[in-house]
């Protein structure tokens, strides 16, 4: 018998679906995406933002589609198709009913991560350390949104030992529904930070609505909150208020549940020490950063509540590299030598910058090399722009960064606060910056680019790894 991840009569009954069509018996995977269809998927033909899904429906088919999920409403403008297909009322509520479906037949270990910063690093960490103890599914790249989670739900197999979900917002009310499909056993919220700040009216209201998170938790469950960030006493109050009696804290403080007691940044890697479960562990990490080793320690926190093998866990950190755009590092070639680019330019908030700054700081330049932080705009930050954007001097100042290239209309506040403290130079666009960066970097140099994604200085990070080639490693 064909191991499918979802048998056809399962898929109608739990959505309340009509079929239509020669229907197969069952689907290996599910989709929303005409291009990336594998064969023998169903194809979710969701309406987004941008696109509906129906345009995409003949494509899906003739892509190798199993079956499609469309809506009734639809019918009459796909035509003559002819393909298998079940007829919903909603495709995302149909895909929404398979993701709960999915929850309440698994057996995993649930464990879902929200917070300002280091969702997807926590995720992705969570995923490389517990792949040493079991079969793990998880959210893919950043699904993490009103239709990323239930997507990530209704493709988790019956058998997964562990799955990892990852929970965003920008504004209030949108993990609530989100949490309340995954059921997690342990949830963690990073930190609480000044992201998406111009949707809210101060950091305690982004703490009330990351502490949404809480009321999805399991009757038996567990929430591990940032011990250091000022907002940890209103999220354990939340914590309480929901009911939950496993309420577990992370961080260097000294009254942590589970506690960074030391770190110590090596080049590319690191080694930290930690509490975890009583018990001192030393563990080496394959990418540098003290906010990543802060955030390692709530991942050997969740691992040890869910029961894995720890010392599988700790050894795994070992292979645990940054992420492209989230601090990955690349040694390129520049004409007269090897200089090295830290991508730090999927996304930025005031946190993320300082903790960019921090990893910029422990890097070690080559000889005659420069320490450049080259910055872009942080969006959605309402207005408190001017405020933060500013603000920034105070790490840059404090650091030995040599040099601090900037661009962006928001990024003019930061030039005005450095003043002469630094060797700061300012571009009006990315494009302008970019130019500038390739004509400039030279041998030894280390420079970190970080910015939010709408602003275009990815663009810098692929022009750069164009013009020069990766160095070969010794």
């Amino acid at each position: 018998m064909t191991d499918y991840l979802w048998t056809t009569a399962a898929m109608i009954e739990v959505m309340a679906g009509r079929p239509t069509g020669s229907l197969p018996e069952g689907v290996g995977g599910i989709s929303i995406d005409s291009r990336a269809i594998v064969a023998g998927d169903a194809f979710f033909a969701i309406k987004g933002d941008r696109v509906d899904g129906h345009d995409f429906a003949n494509v899906a088919f003739a892509n190798g589609a199993g079956l499609l999920v469309v809506s009734e409403a639809k019918i009459p403008a796909l035509g003559s198709i002819n393909a298998p297909m079940i007829v919903v009322p909603d495709v995302l509520e149909a895909m929404e009913k398979l993701g709960r479906a999915a929850r309440d037949r698994s057996r995993a270990r649930i464990i879902a991560v929200t917070g300002s910063v280091g969702k997807t690093t926590t995720k992705e960490m969570l995923r490389h350390v517990l792949s040493s103890c079991g079969a793990v599914h998880y959210s893919p790249a950043s699904f993490n949104n009103h239709w990323g989670v239930p997507l990530t739900l209704g493709r988790m197999p019956e058998a997964a030992t562990f799955g990892i979900f990852e929970i965003g917002m920008n504004h209030s009310d949108e993990i609530r529904p989100l949490v309340k499909m995954v059921r997690p056993h342990i949830a963690i919220i990073t930190t609480i930070a000044a992201a998406h700040l111009g949707n809210f009216n101060s950091i305690e209201e982004i703490a009330a609505a990351k502490a949404e998170i809480f009321e999805g938790v399991t009757d038996d469950g567990h929430v591990l909150i940032n011990r250091d960030n000022d907002q940890y006493e209103p999220l354990e109050n939340a914590a309480t208020a929901c009911g939950i009696a496993n309420i577990h804290s992370f961080g260097a403080h000294v009254k942590a549940d589970f506690r960074l007691v030391d770190y110590q940044a090596d080049g590319d890697a690191a080694t930290f020490w930690a509490v975890i479960g009583g018990r001192t562990v030393e563990v080496s990490l394959g990418a540098p950063g003290r906010h990543i080793a802060e955030n390692a320690v709530a991942v050997l926190a969740a691992a040890f509540l869910a029961g894995a093998d720890l010392d599988r866990v700790i050894a795994a950190f070992g292979d645990v590299t940054a992420a492209k755009g989230r601090g990955q590092r690349v040694r390129l070639v520049a004409p007269d030598g090897p200089f090295t680019l830290i991508d730090e330019s999927y996304n930025a908030n005031p946190a993320s910058m300082q903790a960019a700054i921090a990893l910029l700081d422990g890097a070690r330049p080559g000889a005659g090399g420069r320490k450049i932080a080259i910055l872009g705009d942080m969006l959605e930050m309402g207005a408190h722009s001017a405020e933060v954007h500013a603000a920034l001097s105070a790490p840059l100042k404090q650091s030995g960064v040599t040099d601090v290239w900037l661009a962006g209309p928001e990024m003019a506040h930061l030039r005005d606060a450095m003043g002469s403290d630094k060797e700061t130079l300012y571009f009006g666009t990315a494009d302008e910056l970019t130019a500038h960066v390739l004509d400039n970097v030279r041998n030894g140099d280390v420079l970190m680019v970080k910015s939010s994604n709408g602003t275009g200085l990815g663009r810098l990070v692929a022009a750069l790894t164009t013009k020069f080639p990766a160095a070969v490693a010794a």
